[in-house]
């Protein structure tokens, strides 16, 4: 009997959780935090529908907080087993999983210290306790090498081209005669800036495949062309270029690129500064993996200032243009960036770049739909700065991108499950895969159990 358990990740991009059942052996593929709406993170809240303890390992595609984030109440439930990740993946995960309790823990002391809260007292979700637990349990693993994941599951990373470390993953499962699952993780896009392409994915009985721009394609400006225009026109004004980026992961490729057209003489030499403790630290660890991306010495480049503490952050504030200022967080919710809105925005010659999905509801959207002004701190900014959006930064595979993807695959699983996505997105991929194709495709439901061999 083999069975796959859809508990997070169906219907919806966030919480990425899937529970590989053969005989009495079960394995975790990936287990997050769900972001978002709040419905969805109630979610969080909710006991899991298995035993933990009974899970024997978690198989980990990357660090990213949908699909890592829950690892710390995993282990809080009882769960003892090893993680297993790519070596990048651990050392991201160490960083980003203690960032999460840290901000859990000031969450829930904010909330008591205000009375906002009708528990009491208000608990965070997990304790920097809970995410160490969780670290221990860290098993690092290269790409292409298996690894025993359970008694009769065996597994194999290769490289996804999401994130430092990103992995699809390959599942061998011997149970009757036998069976492949390929799990894609977040599939990345080829020809992206600092990121590695996506390693063509192996043949597979089962394939459990993200679906997050199903329905879409991207932008296809050439992105370097985008980020050089941008700065010229900024230097031009004698301005600064704000930057608003998540930590992980796109600061790096916003470094990279800027480098990379300063090399070639498209662009000033300008000093970058990142502003971003977490930002520093993740750049460190890129630093510390240079076989896993294609960055030789942009990222180490003498122009790159690199800023953790409040007192080299507040220093910012005397800098004069031309300079490039990159600081999270990517959606304008919250940290560094706040501050350097509200000095800069209204100076007309500043330029805020936006390099990054905007959801609703945030200061990024509002911008990005030309508010004259926004709130921060309590105060109404005025927008006076140029706002740009550049295309192309995106991490996940198009629709376009992953039906190119599956083209390796000369023989089709005999089922393929579409999850990462909403639910638009996820029935528009798996009606082309079907039709393309002639595939057997299925958008599973969340909490839905199925039996793959009986």
């Amino acid at each position: 009997m083999l069975r796959m358990g859809f508990h997070g990740g169906a219907g919806t991009v966030t919480g990425s959780r899937h529970l590989v059942t053969a005989g009495d052996e079960q394995v975790l593929v990936d287990c997050g935090l769900y972001q978002g709406l709040k419905s969805l993170r109630e979610k969080n809240w909710e006991p899991p529908p298995f035993d933990p303890r009974q899970v024997r390992s978690v198989v980990l595609t990357h660090a990213h907080i949908d699909h890592s984030g829950m690892l710390p109440r995993l282990a809080k439930g009882g769960f003892a087993g090893s993680i297993f990740c790519t070596p990048p993946t651990a050392d991201l995960a160490r960083l980003m999983l203690r960032d999460a309790a840290h901000l859990q823990e000031e969450d829930a002391a904010f909330l008591n210290r205000k009375g906002l809260t009708k528990h009491r007292p208000a608990l965070p979700l997990f304790t920097t306790e809970d995410a160490e637990a969780a670290i221990a349990l860290l098993a690092p693993r290269p790409y292409e090498a298996r690894f025993d994941a359970a008694a009769g599951i065996a597994a194999c990373f290769h490289d996804a081209g999401h994130l430092l470390g990103s992995a699809t993953v390959e599942m061998s499962v011997a149970v009757n005669a036998g069976a492949t699952i390929l799990f894609s993780g977040d599939l990345g896009r080829p020809n992206m800036p600092l990121n590695t392409d996506p390693a063509p994915p192996p043949q597979a009985d089962f394939m459990v495949l993200e679906s997050t721009y199903g329905d879409r394609s991207h932008p296809h400006e050439d992105l370097h062309a985008q980020v050089e225009r941008v700065v010229k026109e900024t230097v031009a004004r004698g301005g600064i270029l704000l930057v608003p980026a998540f930590a992980v992961g796109r600061s790096q490729q916003m470094i990279y690129v800027l480098n990379v057209l300063m090399s070639q003489r498209r662009i000033p030499i300008l000093p970058i500064h990142l502003d971003s403790p977490m930002a520093a630290d993740a750049t460190a660890i890129y630093r510390a993996h240079p076989a896993d991306h294609e960055a030789r010495g942009e990222l180490r480049a003498d122009n790159l200032h690199l800023h953790r503490s409040v007192e080299e952050s507040k220093a910012l504030n005397d800098i004069k243009g031309p300079v490039i200022i990159i600081s999270s967080s990517g959606m304008l919710a919250a940290g560094r960036i706040l501050h350097h809105l509200k000095r800069l925005l209204p100076d007309e010659r500043t330029t805020v770049a936006l390099i990054g999905f905007q959801a609703a509801g945030t200061r990024g959207r509002a911008l990005q739909e030309s508010a004259p002004a926004i709130r921060i701190h309590g105060d109404f900014v005025p927008v006076r700065a140029r706002v740009v959006s550049l295309s192309g930064f995106s991490g996940h595979a198009d629709a376009d991108e992953t039906m190119r993807w599956l083209k390796h695959m000369d023989l089709g699983p005999r089922e393929t499950f579409l999850v990462h996505g909403e639910p638009a997105a996820s029935a528009a991929l798996a009606g082309r895969i079907a039709a393309e194709r002639g595939w057997k495709t299925t958008v599973p439901a969340l909490g839905e159990i199925v039996n793959l061999i009986d």
